[in-house]
């Protein structure tokens, strides 16, 4: 019993990497607590005695657990369509607490983790393991059964696209709620140019409802998204209420004493470059609980 509480006592030392690790493997917060659970069941079940780095041990077996339920997820998606964006990690603003906005500062923004669901499982683990979290490709490579040589070009490849994908967001929480209070004033005013003014040309708004058989489609281009705002997001407008949506400046929408939905953005430049919009209940329930918390 002894060598059991010494051996958990190790792992809760390890949980909020280990967590950080499958959240960024898996973008959601529910999946990535029963991938760490799983890795302290085979923890469990090991000989204790013979592992030499416990960390990187808890490490790998994250990764493959993650990598098994990342294969699994994306077999299922191939019968489905619509946006599924990741699940957010929502908090207050920090209000000068050093403690909060060093948290924030590591945290992966729901921009990013769009762009990482696009790439493969192998892509996906190898960046993540090795440009996140400094995993060097030998011990990558068994992973994804491959030689170091070749998951250095998985990584590789998925740093391109995530480059060439993932806008370069202003930094500063201050300037981004200052363009995202600008889209909220347009917003609630029904003011069509003051919110087109507000947004990059290219802007993309993202839509999860959570409905896969009805999905909402992606538009794109500061008109359309406008338009598509003030037709169906104006009177969410006068609920929205400042948060950060995976450290970067947003909004929550609040219907009574409870949580209607999640909007994070990607703001470039002073413009609003992406919007994504959570109405995913499910994915709500979470982000209230902590809320509430």
């Amino acid at each position: 019993m002894e060598t059991r509480n010494l051996q958990l006592e190790q792992f809760e030392q390890q949980r909020t990497h280990l967590l950080d690790v499958a959240y960024r493997m898996l973008g959601s917060m529910a999946e990535s607590e029963d991938a760490v659970q799983e890795a302290w069941v085979r923890l469990d079940r090991a000989e204790s005695a013979a592992i030499d780095n416990l960390g990187g041990w808890l490490t790998t077996v994250v990764a493959r657990v993650c990598l098994d339920m990342l294969r699994t997820r994306r077999a299922r998606r191939e019968d489905l369509v619509g946006a599924s964006l990741p699940e957010p990690v929502v908090t207050i603003e920090p209000e000068g607490n050093p403690e909060q906005q060093a948290l924030l500062a590591d945290s992966v923004g729901l921009a990013l983790l769009v762009v990482l669901d696009t790439l493969n499982p192998a892509e996906r683990l190898a960046f993540v393991l090795h440009d996140m979290f400094d995993v060097p490709f030998e011990e990558i490579a068994p992973m994804v059964e491959r030689t170091p040589a070749a998951a250095r070009k998985l990584a590789s490849r998925a740093r391109r696209r995530v480059r060439g994908m993932t806008p370069a967001h202003d930094r500063g929480l201050a300037r981004q709620r200052e363009v995202i209070d600008a889209f909220l004033a347009a917003s609630r005013a029904g003011d069509f140019d003051a919110l087109v003014a507000v947004l990059d040309p290219e802007v993309v708004f993202r839509v999860d409802t959570g409905d896969r058989l009805a999905p909402r489609p992606t538009v794109s281009g500061a008109s359309a998204v406008a338009r598509q705002v003030l037709a169906r997001g104006s009177r969410f407008a006068p609920g929205a209420r400042p948060a950060i949506v995976n450290g970067t400046a947003g909004v929550i929408i609040r219907a009574g004493a409870g949580l209607r939905a999640v909007a994070a953005f990607t703001v470039v430049e002073g413009k609003v470059a992406e919007i994504d919009l959570i109405l995913d209940r499910q994915k709500l329930g979470r982000a209230r609980a902590a809320l509430a918390s």
